[in-house]
């Protein structure tokens, strides 16, 4: 090697391990962003979602607004979002316990989950928000007693109204109907809700059929597998299924086949209909055991909520390319209806 190329290598080395150092630097920090600005006599509440997904936006909406609606001296809220990934959630939890926040409000059951196996530990008060089955997941003991040091605003799905809805619009298309539902295996959530809505079909004798999706990349394979055997399709309060949802009405209203789903913006989406918690409602809700909590409640006298307040949503877009009429009861019992071109009616505006 001659003396020139000698002092090339050096100095390509030289800048090599100099961005190493630098990119290190810069990882270092913008992981550490979570804590940055926060003042230590802040009362800090941290929250935090596995997805970004319009449902679980209107809970994280309106426990900000709750919060702020009270005017709580020196509060501070901190928000992340996972992203959809499972340990993205738990490296979230380790942060925000880092913070030793007034307490933590994780919205969904897998964020949930992350945050009390870190949080537990440490006695740091946990008040979660859309956990459809509290206890199927392990947070608490029963729903009528608060865990150790959890509570929160659980988003139990009325299963029966569901499944008098869907044999209500597609008792038409044949004497015996078939119904796919997409769920993640992986959330205990989606498990559990499998088993309660399959209960409530057994009178309207609906068949079920059960397509897994680990990942969101997977939840097209699954709608297809489902495509030729299904009258419809019905999704939990799946948080996998939902953020990617695009990629299910995209296959079904090809096929026409119609989407029922459990949360209300699912069906501003494309979803053919369904009667669910508010979520927005559901965040004002967890808002405001947090507003106890901060209040100098003692967390354990905390009583679990149920989420008080259902809507009806219908999509008349959707029921015209799927050739289904709503009856005029559904028209007039509707919260919430989207019209032909795509508009909004309310209920009070109905009126």
């Amino acid at each position: 090697m001659t003396k020139s190329s000698k002092k090339v290598s050096f100095y390509t080395f030289f800048v090599l391990i100099t961005l190493a150092i630098v990119l290190g630097y810069n990882y270092k920090n913008s992981s550490q962003n979570v804590t940055s600005n926060i003042s230590s006599n802040k009362l800090i509440v941290a929250i935090t979602q596995i997805a970004p997904h319009p449902s679980l936006d209107a809970i994280h909406q309106g426990i900000v607004d709750e919060l702020e609606s009270q005017k709580i001296q020196n509060l501070e809220i901190v928000f992340q979002n996972a992203q959809g990934n499972v340990s993205t959630a738990a490296q979230i939890a380790q942060k925000f316990v880092s913070l030793n926040p007034a307490v933590i409000v994780p919205i969904t059951t897998p964020s949930s989950q992350s945050a009390y196996a870190v949080a537990k530990p440490r006695k740091i008060p946990i008040v979660f928000a859309a956990v459809s089955d509290p206890v199927a997941a392990k947070l608490i003991p029963r729903l009528d007693k608060a865990g150790e040091e959890i509570t929160g605003v659980y988003d139990q799905a009325p299963f029966e109204e569901h499944a008098k809805l869907i044999y209500s619009l597609l008792k038409g298309k044949k004497e015996s109907l078939t119904i796919g539902i997409l769920y993640n295996p992986g959330e205990a959530n989606s498990v559990s809700a499998i088993e309660s809505i399959t209960r409530a079909l057994i009178p309207y004798n609906i068949r079920v059929i059960k397509a897994a999706a680990s990942t969101t990349t997977g939840v097209t394979a699954a709608t297809q597998a489902l495509v030729g055997k299904v009258d419809g399709i019905y999704i939990p309060n799946d948080n996998t299924v939902i953020s990617a949802l695009d990629s299910v009405l995209k296959i079904t209203h090809a096929e026409k086949i119609p989407v029922f789903s459990s949360d209300p913006e699912s069906v501003e989406r494309g979803c053919l209909a369904t009667i669910a918690p508010d979520q927005y409602q559901i965040g004002r809700q967890a808002g405001r055991l947090v507003v106890s909590l901060l209040k100098n409640k003692e967390i354990n006298s905390i009583i679990p909520e149920k989420a008080s307040i259902l809507t009806f949503v219908l999509n008349l877009k959707t029921a015209r390319h799927l050739g289904i009429t709503f009856p005029h009861t559904f028209i007039e019992k509707a919260d919430k209806i989207i019209e032909l071109d795509g508009t909004i009616i309310t209920n009070s505006q109905k009126r």
